[in-house]
């Protein structure tokens, strides 16, 4: 597969990334912008349109142009939107892939065409070790993510029997297998169960639930798959705690589950929701202008996408409107931003991934703190 993905990469033609025409350039975002997932894109690609604008809105000699591809999070569909954007629109970089999954198959084609990427949500943590020299991530990697939920669940919820569940995805199953293997070594039992998240009965695995009676229930998925998991589980009498990981992180989860089934879930993210302003005034004032353009409130990876455009924009802004010299830029940049300080290591990870924690209430998912330290109530 990843020679043939290598030989169609290397037909979408020309050695060189796009370039700007002297008075503007295009970024593109790339993602799930319709599918049944949407919920956990859009919000990013908004964050990453606000950001454009406001630096629009200064008057720039070089203006910036967002251009939306939807891939509905799949590879086959990402793989020639990709080369489209390379060859016909000139991007000289994208934000994005959203998912995991589209992100390892659309790589190849952004590394043989020299375009930097930037990704506000894709954290499989094997992706930043591709040896790729244009790939980045704003979002912390899923080792970072499964350490911190499984210490979460050892420490702070003492779980003693750990009941994972994974969908198989390139995000869900390793991200499944790292919390599996942290709480195993804080000395919890585990057992795992896999589903397929387009199935409609999940209840093989709900059985398997209930006969290992686990204190607590882990699943590696999307929103979509998770809300349809919890409504069998607790239909099926099974009433652990259940935790998921930054894929379900969407009120669609309780959409999903029906009534108040998700309620005193805990969703566990590398990102950062916060429009009281409880970490930072920054994430506030970013709140509230959210708010007042889009008439919603921030969500999952709203601020991430603000800073994966505000990279593009920093380089952008210090002379770069070529692929390539933007991606030197990306290298060096070290600013300040709304989830996190916007500044990368060697292989494009982010220099800083913290994790928090959103507990399920009806419709909304407050931020309970860090996973280190978030209280919740037993």
């Amino acid at each position: 597969l990843s020679a043939a993905l290598a030989l169609s990469a290397a037909a979408c033609g020309g050695d060189e990334g796009g370039s700007g025409d002297g008075d503007g350039v295009t970024i593109g975002f790339m993602g799930d912008l319709t599918g049944e997932n949407s919920g956990i894109v859009i919000p990013p690609k908004q964050g990453a349109q606000m950001a454009i604008d406001e630096y629009n809105a200064t008057n720039p000699q070089v203006k910036i142009t967002l251009k939306t591809y939807d891939s509905q999070g799949k590879g086959e569909q990402a793989v020639p939107l990709a080369k489209t954007a390379a060859t016909k629109d000139k991007i000289v970089g994208l934000i994005g892939p959203a998912f995991s999954g589209e992100t390892q198959q659309v790589g190849p084609v952004l590394e043989e065409a020299k375009i930097p990427a930037v990704s506000a949500s894709a954290t499989n943590s094997a992706l930043t070790k591709n040896g790729w020299k244009y790939f980045h991530r704003i979002v912390g990697n899923d080792d970072a993510q499964g350490g911190g939920i499984g210490q979460f669940i050892a420490t702070q919820l003492k779980a003693k029997k750990v009941f994972v569940i994974h969908d198989n995805s390139e995000y869900g199953k390793p991200l499944a297998t790292t919390v599996e293997t942290t709480v195993k070594q804080a000395g919890a039992t585990t057992q795992v169960s896999a589903i397929d998240p387009e199935a409609s009965d999940y209840s093989a695995t709900v059985n398997s639930a209930k006969s290992f009676a686990p204190d607590a229930i882990f699943f590696g998925g999307y929103y979509a798959a998770g809300g349809k998991l919890i409504k069998q589980l607790r239909e099926g009498g099974v009433e652990a705690r259940f935790l998921s990981g930054d894929g379900s992180l969407d009120k669609g989860l309780a959409e999903g589950a029906g009534g108040t089934n998700a309620d005193g879930s805990l969703i566990a993210c590398p990102c950062l929701i916060d429009p009281t302003g409880k970490a930072s005034a920054a994430s506030k004032k970013f709140a509230d202008a959210y708010k007042a353009k889009f008439g919603t409130e921030t969500a999952i990876y709203s601020a991430e996408g603000y800073d994966a455009a505000t990279a593009f924009i920093e380089a952008v802004k210090a002379g770069n409107t070529t692929a390539e010299d933007i991606n030197k830029f990306l290298s060096t940049v070290d600013k300040p931003g709304v989830s996190k300080q916007i500044k990368f290591t060697a292989t494009g990870d982010p220099a800083v991934a913290d994790v928090f924690v959103y507990e399920v209430k009806g419709a909304t998912l407050p931020l309970l703190g860090n996973t280190k330290d978030a209280q919740v109530e037993q």
